[in-house]
């Protein structure tokens, strides 16, 4: 009977040796392939895993495998129809912001406004032989439709003097009907004075055709009812008592010649404004209109006494004041 135990044993650490020698080899390959066993260096794991990617050498950007490369060709040869660099059109928005709300509209716009301001008048044309420059008052407030378009409903008082010449041809009536004043007395060219003024209630339509986060200009224009009053004034003597029983005599202007006259008329200009930041919603404004109110004969002008009040009326109103 034979034993084979002893083959078996030596088979087995034969083929134990060749895997180690085999094992040795690949190991000692792949050393001598590395930069760092090529040049001499041991290895250092660490450093090269803490170590930054530099994405702008071309090696770093690369696939390093035959699917990879694939992937990126088909990437670069991807095209929409929209041909060589063409980029793809931009998606536009469904729909641009609103604002709406109670006091606002889409645009972001009060929809309420109001404006107060103050300044001159300056009568033109025929006018200014009667009447002479003064001071006026504004007051109102509308509706925006959009920060574009709106609507003011606005009270003006515009007052006027009296020019010299029209004080002397009034004069010359007085004396020709020998009128006196309230204590008897002869009226006294020297102590003639008077004034006029226009008030005035109209509906202005405005348009403002330039704005930008400071400045705008707008044209505004409209018409209304306008009431047209004369006052003459004379010089008299008066006696006024203090709480403790002590009576001083005055002296002052008081009206005693009246005359008025209703008319429709229209009005029509051009203004700017000034915001001091783009967040604000106030407004500094200056404007100049061209008012001409259509006065005609009238009852009060009793006798023709001063027919005067009665022509068309036409001046320059130029207002500064404060929207909001």
């Amino acid at each position: 009977m034979h034993s084979t135990k002893p083959n078996s044993r030596h088979a087995l650490l034969l083929r134990i040796a060749a895997l180690i020698f085999f094992g040795a080899s690949a190991s000692f390959s792949l050393h001598a392939q590395s930069p760092a066993a090529q040049s001499g260096k041991p290895v250092d794991l660490k450093a090269l895993l803490m170590a930054p990617v530099d994405l702008t050498r071309p090696e770093n950007l690369s696939y390093s495998s035959s699917v990879g490369s694939e992937e990126k060709a088909s990437a670069e040869d991807f095209d929409m129809g929209m041909g060589a660099g063409q980029p793809p059109p931009r998606r536009p928005y469904a729909r641009r912001t609103n604002y709406s709300d109670r006091t606002h509209n889409a645009d972001g716009s009060n929809k309420y406004t109001f404006v107060v301001g103050g300044g001159f008048t300056v009568p033109a044309g025929a006018t200014g032989k009667d009447l002479g420059i003064s001071w006026k008052f504004q007051g109102g407030g509308g509706y925006n439709f959009n920060k574009k378009f709106g609507v003011i409903l606005q009270y003006d008082y515009d007052k006027f003097g009296l020019t010299s010449g029209n004080l002397a041809r009034q004069y010359a009536r007085y004396t020709s009907l020998n009128l006196v004043d309230q204590n008897g007395r002869p009226v006294s060219f020297a102590g003639l004075d008077g004034s006029s003024h226009i008030w005035s209630i109209t509906l202005n339509p405005i348009y403002h055709f330039y704005q930008s986060d400071a400045l705008g200009a707008y044209v505004v224009g409209g018409g209304g009812f306008y009431r047209k009053l004369t006052n003459f004034t004379l010089p008299q003597t008066g006696v006024y008592c203090d709480f403790f029983g002590f009576c001083y005599q005055f002296t002052q202007n008081q009206t005693f010649d009246h005359y008025s006259n209703n008319a429709g008329g229209v009005n029509g200009g051009i203004g700017f404004t000034y915001r001091f930041s783009r967040f604000a919603s106030e407004k500094i404004f200056a404007e100049a209109r061209y008012v001409w109110v259509d006065n005609s004969q009238s009852a009060n002008s009793v006798d023709g006494l001063y027919p005067e009040n009665n022509n068309r009326t036409g001046y320059f109103p130029v207002t500064v004041g404060i929207r909001w």
